[in-house]
């Protein structure tokens, strides 16, 4: 949460023409991109509402299989557009319910960063799967700077990532971290040089979607700290063929062709999404 967002008391203010979320699916992979340049794609109020919906149906489309969250031009997201907030509002509660909302997703997630990650932007980015970036990115958590207490379920998430001493001295500190202690930190994946990002995340994620969705949806739950559903991954496993056509593939020395599908998971068993409220979108 940016340490500067603090609720304006004023009339609801008009959401920025240039502020949105952007999409594309291609090949398996769904590019989310965070648009508002004027403020160094600072989320606006709508934006934060809009993500959790945007995600829902990017959930429900079968043709993606991989995630990727970045932001438009030379900056991830630079936290909350504090301009965009009303008195009706609980900003952290938008922002937290984004963030859970990318967490739950069910396929892998990536977050692409260049320039600032700061605030807002360190949780959707620590809400990733992954997090690749950029030389010369800035990391910070800066609710010291105004006295805010950040959101405890943000503070918990952080601390698996980069452990209690490094969430610590960014929480107590609020100082930025370049690119380079986040890599250290356990932050970020990968560093990639300057203009290496694209075709680095672009890689990836076909590496990503060429691999067996069961292993990907049974290991993200098991590495979020999900409990009691072995017995049930036991069984997709058993009755996918997955395994079996694996291991034909390498001794064939072919690619493999998994058929194992999110929907063959229950309804209801799967992460639970959350109800979500509409707000500006754009493909």
């Amino acid at each position: 949460m940016d340490a500067a967002l603090q609720p304006d008391r004023g009339p609801a203010p008009r959401q920025a023409p240039d502020a949105a979320l952007r999409h594309a699916v291609a090949d398996g992979v769904a590019t989310v991109v965070i648009s508002h340049p004027a403020k160094r794609n600072a989320m606006t109020a709508a934006m934060w509402r809009a993500l959790p919906v945007l995600l829902a149906e990017l959930a429900a489309d079968p043709a993606v299989r991989v995630l990727v969250l970045t932001g438009a031009g030379p900056t991830f997201c630079a936290g909350a557009d504090i301009s965009s907030l009303t008195g009706r509002e609980d900003p952290q509660a938008l922002a937290v319910a984004a963030e859970e909302a990318l967490a739950a997703f069910p396929g892998p997630t990536l977050a692409a960063i260049r320039g600032f990650c700061v605030g807002g932007g360190g949780q959707l980015a620590a809400a990733c799967d992954l997090r690749f970036a950029e030389e010369g990115a800035s990391f910070g958590v800066t609710p010291a700077k105004l006295g805010i207490v950040y959101p405890a379920s943000s503070t918990r998430r952080l601390a698996s990532l980069v452990g209690p001493a490094w969430a610590k001295y960014l929480l107590f500190s609020a100082e930025l971290i370049d690119a380079e202690q986040a890599l250290r930190a356990g932050f970020l994946n990968e560093l990639l040089p300057a203009g290496g990002l694209d075709e680095r995340i672009a890689a990836f994620a076909r590496v990503l979607v060429s691999r067996s969705r069961l292993t990907q949806a049974a290991a993200k739950e098991f590495a979020d700290g999900r409990t009691g559903r072995d017995a049930y991954w036991a069984d997709q496993a058993a009755g996918s063929g997955d395994t079996a056509e694996g291991v034909a593939a390498f001794l064939q020395r072919r690619a493999p062709a998994f058929t194992w599908r999110p929907d063959a998971v229950p309804a209801g068993s799967g992460p639970d999404h959350g109800a979500a409220v509409h707000g500006p979108t754009a493909g």
